[in-house]
This record gives C-alpha cells, sequence and structure tokens, in this order.
C-alpha cells in the first residue's frame, strides 16, 4: 500500500511524460511537413520527366 501511495504522489515522471508527449506532436508535425514535401517533389519530378521525353521525340 506504501509504494502505491508513493507512485500515485511522485510527480517526477509526469514530466518526463509531458517531455515525451510534446516529443510526439513534433514529430508528426515533421512527418506531416515530409508527407508534403514529398507530394511536392514528386509533382516537379513529373514535370521534368515529361519535358525531357518531350523534347526526346
Amino acid at each position: 500500500m506504501l509504494v502505491l501511495k508513493r507512485f500515485l504522489c511522485d510527480r517526477t515522471a509526469s514530466a518526463a511524460i509531458e517531455y515525451g508527449l510534446i516529443g510526439a506532436l513534433v514529430s508528426v508535425a515533421i512527418l506531416a511537413g515530409l508527407l508534403q514535401l514529398s507530394a511536392s517533389l514528386e509533382g516537379q519530378f513529373d514535370y521534368v520527366v515529361t519535358r525531357v521525353s518531350d523534347v526526346m521525340q
């Protein structure tokens, strides 16, 4: 019972959890940005491939 009471009163783990949540949020934001960038780059490469194909014909 004493271990459970000490666990419930411990506040040091809550800071670690908050930092973990902030890290997860930043990771999701970076991933979303990279997905948008990859879609944009894909469009640019498709344009270049089309232009090069037109010139080669």
